[in-house]
């Protein structure tokens, strides 16, 4: 963690804070959590908080060539890198006993580290895909490859995937969901403006370039680019929008087999099940358009096409797991154009992301042995407790919820289920054989592993008590159809949450986490599920009402923010994340205030309580991004931009207000009417 010290804070600033309230005593830390040397004087608190804490960073700070975005996240996960490459270094070298995870995640990351073996072999481990594409009689045959590649976990065409029923979310069910894609979204294929078109044209060319990797010449690979490209833009068009997707009621279409079957007639729903091994006479289809425009062109698109685009993507999907020259042609459009990355990650990072991709929960228990506590995992578990009982009291103080949806709310709020660490039981990876020496046949065992993980939990009851990130990962999620929110160990680190900080870093860092991911069960989608998971409405007609006009407000407040150029936060798609944002503020700063030095009046630092509190939400968010990063997270990403996941909160906020003193005419002041109250 940097650190800086109120010795080398500018005089304007420290006439800023003097103004703020004057508590009866000040004491100094022996860490300084605040990062001053970050603060950015020039800028008002009351006009852009976020750059007032972070300015200086942001400018000063510079991509090194492998990088697109740094900040505090980053600064975890590069820790969190470090303590895994230690692991992977040990255990790749030890005499592990056959067998154990050791041996498995050891020999994983060798396999993996022979670039000698890998380049040797060029693309020959992808050479009996291509010839079993190239032995393909009609359409039949092209659904029978894609499914026998689904067994490999590798999702041609469509994404499938097993969860809970949302509507009986006790037991299992096969669900499936649009895919078949290059580009990072439907609209990547419609939109016409420079900085899309480049990343078009980029891809088109990565398409050409495997073609001539693979034997072709540089027309008959031109040509074949361009069919893919026709077929994608085709199936694109068939896709929901990001916005679309986030209706749970519009993705929810449980039908039966047979039902589809006569629906889609070409595409074979129960061959296909069956060769997928999936035992059920009904699924999700949670995009049933998508699914008929599919059956549509297995009509009407060539056989030879179809050949073209299963080639290409059956390579894609190998390309960073054999020789360079494909790991570099993919780079240059998933790195450079679409991320402006300038360099390629070094291979030790790569192949580190590889296994915890295919082996997580066994690196993870290597992880957690040594690198996480308990003590670390009780404080959560007080932290958690706490902003629970402060996020009851203000669903208790809700001027627009009656009494009888407030008791179900708190009912959903008292049934999460919290998971903190790791989980209680670890995956097993006993039917996974791992070789050194053969990465490419260790990937397809751990992927034929998954698929089988995953599709034998078909029609069976749920289990609770399952993970969906690995534990050194660096993120927190909520999950409606359990009701649970999940931190893994990777999350519970510093600067977001530090067992030395006081309490007012630790509510204003990992303490908005939790009330974020709390206010995920009761943001426009999460409060479409209730108390155990199920898609079912347990809202008063005319408390929904009132919540959706909240809502729309939230949505409205977004558009207004321009993040790059003329582009705007789309205020539609990030409406839950912005949500629990201002929730998760609002949730931590009550549970804080619950705390003894939340109520205390003494400076830290020179902060107050309140300070240290607000300080510690932008610091959390510190980041610097670059444009081609921006620009795909407003078209994709359903979370803002980090500068508004702190402007937006705090601007409807009036304990910040109070903190630093703002008043009319600063930029980020709204009249208290004005400010959206919700959670």
């Amino acid at each position: 963690m940097d650190k800086g010290s109120n010795a080398f804070l500018p005089l304007a600033l420290l006439v800023m804070i003097a103004a703020c309230n004057q508590p009866a005593k000040t004491v100094q830390t022996k860490e300084p959590f605040i990062l001053t040397g970050n603060f950015d004087s020039s800028v008002k608190p009351g006009d852009n908080f976020y750059l007032f804490v972070n300015g200086k960073w942001i400018r000063n700070a510079v991509f090194p060539p492998t990088d697109v975005s740094l900040g505090a996240g980053k600064e975890i996960y590069d820790r969190t890198k470090e303590h895994i490459r230690s692991i992977l270094d040990s255990v790749s070298h030890a005499n592990n006993s056959p067998g154990t995870e050791a041996q498995k995640v050891g020999d994983f990351y060798a396999s993996g580290m022979d670039s000698a073996t890998i380049e040797k072999l060029g693309y020959e481990p992808v050479k009996p895909y291509l010839q079993s594409i190239d032995s393909i009689k009609d359409s039949k045959g092209v659904m029978e490859f894609v499914a026998g590649q689904q067994l490999e976990n590798n999702s041609l065409l469509f994404q499938p995937f097993v969860g809970a029923d949302e509507k009986n979310s006790t037991k299992n069910i096969a669900i499936f969901y649009q895919g078949g894609l290059g580009l990072p979204d439907r609209d990547y294929y419609f939109r016409t403006d420079p900085a899309t078109l480049a990343i078009q044209n980029a891809y088109k060319t990565y398409i050409r370039k495997v073609f001539m990797l693979t034997g072709s010449d540089s027309t008959t690979a031109s040509s074949a680019s361009a069919t893919i490209y026709n077929i994608e833009k085709q199936i694109a068009g068939a896709h929901r929008t990001n916005v679309e997707l986030r209706d749970p009621q519009l993705n929810y279409n449980k039908m039966a087999v047979s039902a589809l079957n006569k629906r889609m007639p070409a595409f074979g729903w129960p061959s296909l099940l069956q060769k997928m091994e999936i035992k059920s006479d009904s699924v999700n289809v949670s995009q049933p358009g998508f699914y008929e425009k599919l059956n549509e062109l297995l009509k009407t698109v060539p056989l030879n096409s179809w050949k073209l685009y299963l080639k290409f993507h059956v390579i894609d999907n190998a390309a960073p797991a054999i020789s360079s020259n494909f790991v570099n042609a993919r780079f240059e459009y998933a790195g450079r154009a679409l991320s402006g990355q300038q360099q390629i990650k070094p291979r030790w990072e790569r192949i580190y992301r590889s296994t915890n991709d295919n082996l997580g929960m066994a690196l993870g228990k290597l992880y957690v042995e040594k690198y996480f506590t308990e003590a670390s995992k009780k404080r959560m578990l007080e932290l958690i407790n706490n902003l629970q009982k402060a996020f009851e009291t203000r669903i208790d103080k809700l001027d627009w919820m009656s009494d009888s949806t407030k008791a179900k709310a708190k009912a959903k709020l008292f049934s999460i289920i919290k998971k903190i660490g790791y989980p209680d039981k670890w995956r097993d990876y006993g039917k996974v054989t791992i070789q050194k020496g053969k990465y490419f046949e260790n990937l397809v065992a751990c992927s034929r592993d998954e698929f089988q993980y995953q599709i034998n939990k078909v029609g069976k009851p749920v289990d609770r008590a399952e993970w969906g990130i690995t534990p050194p990962t660096v993120d927190a999620y909520y999950n409606p159809t359990f009701n649970e929110i999940v931190f893994p160990a990777g999350i519970l680190q510093a600067p977001i949450f530090n067992e030395d900080a006081d309490d007012a870093m630790n509510y204003g860092g990992i303490g908005i986490v939790i009330g974020h991911e709390m206010t995920h069960g009761f943001d426009d989608q999460g409060a479409q599920y209730d108390k155990d998971g199920n898609l079912r409405n347990w809202w008063g007609k005319e408390d929904s009402d009132r919540f959706v006009a909240k809502s729309k407000a939230v949505v409205d407040q977004y558009n207004q923010f321009v993040v790059l150029d003329s582009l705007h936060i789309n205020g539609a798609l990030t409406t839950g994340e912005n949500i629990a944002d201002m929730g998760g503020v609002a949730i931590a700063y009550d549970a804080f205030k619950l705390t003894s030095e939340g109520r205390d009046s003494t400076k830290i630092d020179g902060f107050t309580g309140d300070q240290r509190f607000f300080i510690s939400v932008a610091q959390i968010w510190r980041s610097k991004r670059k444009d081609e990063v921006l620009r795909q997270g407003i078209n994709t990403d359903p979370h803002s931009p980090p500068m508004y996941r702190v402007m937006g909160p705090l601007m409807n906020f009036t304990p910040f207000y109070t903190a630093f003193s703002l008043k009319e005419g600063d930029k980020m002041w709204k009249p208290e009417q004005d400010r959206i109250r919700i959670w």
